[in-house]
């Protein structure tokens, strides 16, 4: 830390989102209106190749321990792929920053979508308050609805019916109110005492639900079409210093039209506008945190980090999915809307998103466009899987504003950044087990002008999979082969090296192969098998294959 730093340790504050897109936001090149993370970048830092692990409960995973996922029990998701698979369920052998804290003597809170429990509905040893947290507000569950979501919870309870009951409730908003009362009633209580608050956003992951106000907002914002947006934001960004101008837009998804032959271009434009409120929504919540840290004198001595769990989502909901798969079998939906009315699932252009009765996603085309300019979504490692804008704030500990890092980091830097700037020490044993160590590397140096270098970057997720050394990425798209890519003049992935390249190609694979054979990475086939043993194919999953 450099000399400005105060010698009182910071509060920590780390914001996630959900399934948001790489230029989606104001400040990284994108449309919508981001106010409040336009001026925390502006006085802070922005990261233009930060990386997280391409999926929600893996990242949230990684993001929480510094660990692989797959180490911590969470390969896939939160559901069982075992007995040989993965548990689904944060395991012991790892510590969240909130017990890694909380044993500093910080006061530790979590506000929003927790996602890395196997056991939904019954307080377990891997929930929030039994990992470290003293307070607790938000869902257990990955998804559902942003009026009246599933497995809403306060500490270890239950409390659907506070939603149920009240009219104005919406998820985005009870996340950041929650996050502001917690900053206050710290302030008040625990002067004393530095504070670590996770706010986990479900914005914008599907359902498309927003209010109509915000909606409004972006009428005719996109009418332009997911082509000529995707070319605007990559000029921006290159204007910005984000995308160097070598770094050419891949080519539009080849399972979508150009815009000019869409259909239902009515209905494609609503689901982007309400997709846009989403994000919207949640910065204007965002500005209310930072107005809380500056009412209560906290926000200089602040370390705020903003980014999101994966690239943009790609996952189409057919108008056949049943409810009793996202009811019953999921848990990501409800069958009616708090006033008895039924629940309509699925992207029908008849229907127009946003209201609480409806169920849909935004589609493979405008997530094309969230990822400019790279190629492929969530769930894959190619660029448009993994890349996260990064903003990092802390107007005490970080001389410089408004500048960029272009150095690689990754999900599990979070936890050895936290260890470096809060002092806490990092357990070989907690609670009588044995911890593995921590992966990543600490940010700090990035906050001065000088950045060294970082050693291999690894990910893998559903068989894709990929490492990084320096400038090379080797990367697959499971089960397709391995790609090379110099990533100092291709970004984008557009030139395969791999055949030019071969020694280095059987080098990195084999790095990544101890990796894999170190962390705990399960075959893919195998997986599969287990799944299907299962029956634990989800309705998202079934085309992937589709999505090029």
């Amino acid at each position: 830390m450099n000399n400005k730093t105060s010698s009182r340790r910071p509060n920590i504050v780390i914001i996630l989102n959900d399934d948001m897109g790489f230029s989606d936001i104001g400040c990284y090149g994108g449309e919508i209106e981001t106010p409040n993370l336009d001026r925390l970048a502006a006085n802070g830092l922005r990261y233009s190749q930060f990386y997280n692990t391409a999926r929600c409960s893996p990242s949230r995973a990684s993001l929480l321990t510094g660990l692989h996922p797959h180490q911590t029990g969470i390969g896939i998701l939160t559901y069982n792929t075992g007995p040989e698979g993965y548990a689904g369920n944060l395991n012991k052998k790892c510590v969240t920053l909130a017990e890694v804290l909380k044993q500093a003597k910080y006061r530790t809170y979590l506000s929003g979508k927790w996602h890395i429990a196997s056991n939904l509905t019954e307080p377990t040893d891997a929930w929030p308050l039994q990992r470290g947290f003293d307070e607790f507000f938000g869902t257990i569950i990955g998804a559902g609805s942003f009026y009246y979501p599933n497995t809403l919870t306060r500490g270890n309870d239950n409390i659907d019916h506070e939603a149920e009951k009240d009219p104005s409730f919406f998820y985005t908003d009870a996340i950041s109110n929650q996050a502001v009362d917690y900053i206050r009633d710290h302030t008040s209580k625990h002067p004393d005492t530095p504070f670590f608050q996770y706010v986990a956003y479900t914005a914008p992951h599907w359902p498309l639900h927003a209010h109509p106000e915000d909606i409004a907002k972006y009428k005719g914002r996109f009418d332009a079409g997911w082509d000529k947006l995707r070319e605007s934001r990559l000029v921006r960004m290159i204007r910005d210093g984000l995308i160097h101008p070598n770094w050419k837009l891949t080519d539009r998804d080849s399972t979508q039209p150009p815009w000019t032959e869409a259909e239902h271009r009515e209905w494609l434009l609503r689901c982007m506008e309400v997709y846009a409120a989403q994000i919207d929504r949640m910065d204007q919540g965002i500005g209310r945190i930072v107005k809380a840290l500056e009412d209560t004198g906290q926000i200089d001595n602040t370390l705020l980090v903003f980014l999101s769990d994966n690239g943009a989502c790609a996952e189409d909901i057919p108008d056949t999915v049943t409810a009793k798969e996202l009811v019953d079998n999921l848990m990501i939906a409800r069958e009616t809307t708090r006033d008895g009315k039924p629940v309509r699932f699925g992207n029908d252009p008849s229907l127009m998103p946003g209201a609480e009765d409806t169920y849909q996603s935004y589609g493979t085309a405008w997530a094309n466009l969230s990822n400019t300019p790279f190629r492929l979504y969530k769930h894959w490692i190619h660029e448009g899987g993994i890349a996260t804008p990064l903003i990092v704030h802390w107007p005490s500990g970080i001389e410089a504003r408004g500048e960029l890092r272009h150095n690689p980091g990754q999900l599990t830097d979070i936890m050895a950044t936290v260890l470096d700037v809060s002092g806490a020490s990092y357990p070989k044993v907690h609670d009588g087990n044995e911890i593995l160590p921590c992966e990543g590397e600490s940010l700090v140096p990035s906050f001065s002008a000088a950045y060294p270098p970082r050693g291999p970057l690894f990910w893998e997720h559903e068989g894709n999979a990929a490492v990084r050394i320096g400038k090379w990425k080797l990367v697959r798209k499971y089960p397709g082969p391995w790609e090379l890519y110099d990533m100092e003049i291709d970004r984008t992935e557009m030139h395969d090296l791999a055949a030019q390249h071969p020694d280095r190609v059987k080098d990195m694979r084999q790095q990544y192969d101890a990796w894999a054979k170190r962390c705990g990475v399960i075959p893919r086939e195998k997986i599969l098998e287990l799944m299907k043993a299962q029956g634990e194919t989800a309705f998202w999953e079934e085309d992937e294959e589709k999505v090029s």
